[in-house]
């Protein structure tokens, strides 16, 4: 490695005061490339740090393509020295590489037996700077301090500047050497990713670069600066797995997520603060206070301008008794919880919360990778005007209004998916109707992976969400499953889905019903068949219906399927080998009535219905199914009546008496002036005997066709008349 020189800026992962000496290092040094720890497949996305849209917290997301789960995260704040490096490459058009080993080894398993130590980080969403044990607490405890935190704030975090900027990072790779050489905190997998960074160096070298930055992990820095043989890395990379494929783009990050004590890098307890301190320019803690003040007040806590000054006196006074070089964060909430808050721990707590842990929320541009579905989404939120924010807020909606209610079909479908943007609250507002809906909403990192792997479902919200309802509910085994899920499903107007699965279950879920069930399930099918012709005109034909936001394009068409599908569903070895009578008879009435069965079939099927094949008690429950709902179809069309005047008249006596409970209740249905009219036309005499056609007359008898012209003559005023003759006499 003659060919460049090479300086380690060994850091803290989101430290502040790393970042700003990191910031004068690269500023002294003036390097023509800079390689950053971090995941080599981020250098296909690295170039987007130039987007002014890309927007502090972040985070880089990989993922397996073939199981979005197996995710693993980078993130990065405004004060990182990761993301500080970053932009001085990008300001000075520099190349920047990262350098650690690459995503996709970090989701297939080891086979080395000595990998077993490594842990499965990215399985679970960690990242790979987590070590056994905390080096800084390590030193920390050398110095005779008990916490690391405060000492690393008071040794590195609140240092002044001096004139050389590269010497803090000698010391620092200078203590880290000798908790190395004692063997603490060195795990195999660390000894792999060093292995694969000093590979890097060596081929950033090659490639004629002079002057190369490194912005690493303090801990990694001993590893790097004693460069083995070739031979040596290439030997301990041969023993890694076989690296899958895996997407990687940028993700809106939160400071809250960066305060969770899981993750790469992760564990920060204040990055509000820690964003503050980077950002502020002079007087951090006064500009701090301010900010607590103002915050308290917006909150109807009575603070004055003199609260603040004796704030800032208090802090300092601290600081000064403890032996602290500046006020910490420690100090500062001592005087804010005595001075700002009179003691309060509640006050206190809201300022944690704002101020020392913080809401923000990063931004990504358009331009970043991201999944067909993951796209949609953000066209629906900046369409509904449905930001997305860390800080948790209430959202009342009234579902009168258009937008309202898309929005909550929104939040609804991705529940579906998994995605709890929004739960259902109780409402701040006081309503007795069922048009308002209330959410809290609070958008979280994590989500990205959680849409990452709903995208197998679909391309958009919508289609994801009803292929998901869909299999949900094939893969259901109790019936509270299918009921939350129709309930769900309903709300979030993904009636396709469910739908869906009504066509595809019912003719399979009619077979085998007692009289009672069957009853039952008719009920429900006259139902649906209400349903789908209000979510779909075409199944009625009235050319109106209702929008609900959901596409049901061919809906009225599978419904038709399905009841074919039933009324062809005959029992062929006993009743349970097929559907109940009165089920298929109202399968074939409801599809009479949409017009897709025309009179001819219909009197087919109830011609065959009522053969002697046929049981009576199966044709009499046919006919209540086919009749329920009016029985005006027997008076249009008098063939259907005579068939079944035909059929009951050859019943046996015993039958009859069986059916007879069946029929008196499909006419007792009818209406009092309809049963009067087909009463009558029974009583009249045999029903459905068309006039009778005329016999086929053979060739013309001129004869008796000449006795009849005297008479036509006479009839049409053309001929003489003929004498009429006077009863009873014969002269």
């Amino acid at each position: 490695m003659t060919n460049g020189e090479v300086a380690l800026l060994g850091i803290r992962h989101h430290g502040p005061g790393s970042a700003r000496a990191v910031a004068a290092a690269l500023a002294q040094w003036r390097p023509d490339a800079v390689l950053i720890e971090g995941p080599a497949e981020a250098d296909a996305v690295v170039h987007l740090a130039a987007e002014k849209d890309l927007v502090p917290p972040v985070a880089l997301l990989a993922h397996a393509v073939d199981d979005p789960a197996k995710a693993a995260f980078w993130p990065y704040a405004e004060f990182s020295p990761e993301w500080v490096a970053i932009r001085h490459a990008v300001d000075h058009d520099l190349p920047v590489r990262f350098i650690d080993l690459p995503a996709g080894y970090g989701f297939a398993p080891f086979t080395d037996a000595d990998a077993d130590d490594a842990d499965d980080h990215a399985a679970d969403g960690a990242g790979p700077d987590e070590l056994p044990t905390d080096p800084l607490a390590l030193l920390a405890e050398a110095a005779g301090h008990d916490d690391p935190e405060r000492w690393w704030e008071d040794v590195v975090e609140h240092r002044a500047p001096g004139a050389d900027a590269l010497a803090p990072f000698a010391a620092v790779a200078e203590a880290m050497g000798a908790l190395r050489a004692e063997g603490l905190g060195e795990s195999r997998r660390d000894q792999l990713r060093e292995a694969h960074m000093r590979q890097q160096i060596r081929a950033a070298c090659r490639a004629g670069h002079r002057r190369i930055a490194v912005v690493c992990g303090a801990f990694h820095v001993p590893a790097l600066e004693t460069m083995p043989t070739v031979a040596h890395d290439r030997a301990l990379l041969a023993g890694l797995p076989k690296k899958v494929r895996v997407d990687i783009t940028w993700i809106p990050w939160t400071h809250r997520r960066l305060s969770q004590a899981t993750g790469y890098g992760a564990g920060v307890q204040s990055p509000g603060w820690y964003h503050h301190l980077f950002t502020a320019v002079g007087d951090p803690v006064p500009r701090w206070l301010t900010r607590a003040a103002e915050l308290l007040r917006a909150e109807d806590h009575p603070v004055s301008s003199a609260h603040v000054i004796e704030a800032v006196r208090l802090a300092e006074t601290l600081a000064v008794l403890r032996g602290r070089p500046l006020a910490g964060l420690t100090e500062t909430l001592d005087a804010v919880r005595a001075v700002l808050c009179e003691g309060s721990d509640v006050a206190l707590e809201l300022v944690r919360e704002r101020l020392v842990v913080g809401d923000a929320l990063g931004e990504v541009p358009d331009a970043a990778p991201a999944v067909p579905l993951q796209r949609d989404l953000a066209r629906l939120q900046r369409s509904l005007r449905l930001k997305p924010a860390a800080a948790p807020r209430d959202l009342d909606l009234d579902l009168r209004k258009d937008t309202d209610a898309a929005r909550s079909r929104l939040l609804h479908r991705l529940r579906l998916l998994g995605v709890e943007w929004g739960v259902p609250a109780r409402s701040s507002v006081n309503s007795t109707g069922t048009f308002r809906e209330s959410w809290r909403l609070c958008w979280q990192p994590e989500f990205a992976v959680r849409i990452a792997e709903a995208a197998q479902w679909g391309t958009t919200v919508e289609e994801a969400a009803v292929n998901k309802a869909v299999g949900t509910a094939r893969a259901a085994v109790e019936l509270a499953e299918l009921t939350g899920l129709v309930e769900t499903c309903l709300l979030a107007g993904a009636a396709a889905g469910l739908a869906e699965r009504v066509c595809v279950g019912l003719p399979p879920a009619c077979v085998g019903l007692d009289a009672e069930s069957a009853a039952a399930m008719r009920a429900r099918i006259d139902e649906v068949h209400g349903a789908i012709a209000l979510l779909d005109p075409a199944a009625s034909g009235t050319g109106t219906g209702t929008d609900t936001g959901t596409d049901t394009g061919g809906l009225a068409e599978r419904w038709a399927a399905a009841l074919r599908s039933l009324a062809r569903r005959e029992p062929t070895a006993g009743p349970a080998t097929g559907a109940p009578g009165l089920l298929r008879g109202r399968a074939v009435r409801l599809l009479l009535d949409d017009g897709r069965l025309d009179s001819e079939e219909a009197g087919r099927r109830l011609r065959l219905v009522l053969s002697v094949a046929n049981s009576p008690a199966d044709a009499a429950g046919w006919v209540e199914g086919f009749l329920t709902g009016g029985g005006a179809l027997l008076l249009h069309d008098p063939r259907l009546l005579a068939l079944l005047d035909e059929w009951l008249g050859g019943v046996s006596g015993e039958v009859f008496t069986d059916v007879l409970p069946l029929l008196r209740r499909t006419f007792a249905g009818l209406e009092a002036g309809v049963r009067t009219t087909i009463g009558g036309r029974v009583a009249a005499g045999p029903l459905g005997a068309a006039p009778a056609a005329p016999e086929a007359v053979g060739e013309l008898d001129p004869d008796r066709a000449d006795a009849a012209v005297p008479v036509l003559a006479v009839l049409l005023g053309v001929g003489p008349k003929i004498p009429r003759q006077r009863a009873g006499r014969n002269t």
